[in-house]
């Protein structure tokens, strides 16, 4: 099953030389919005994708959990950071 939810981004250069990018998706049953460091330049292209694949990761841990079966603990990331709308 392929969501086809649409991703809009803005990008800032951050005093470090660290780009900030807000991505947005725009999804009828669940908007979110959210934040992804990057620390070199990237295509639009290449920084839609990883956006995806780190939701995908999250939502895959998520899923994950089983209370009769403990799970190794997540590495957090503190380059992504994702919020409901």
């Amino acid at each position: 099953m392929e969501n086809q939810e649409k991703i809009s981004i803005t990008t800032k250069t951050l005093a470090s030389g660290n780009r900030q990018v807000k991505f947005f998706i725009e999804d009828e049953v669940k908007p979110q919005y959210g934040y992804l460091l990057v620390t070199e330049p990237k295509p639009v292209g290449e920084i839609i994708e990883e956006i995806k694949q780190r939701m995908e990761r999250r939502k895959s841990s998520a899923m994950n959990l089983n209370p009769f079966f403990p799970v190794p603990a997540v590495q957090e990331d503190h380059n992504f950071y994702l919020f409901s709308a």
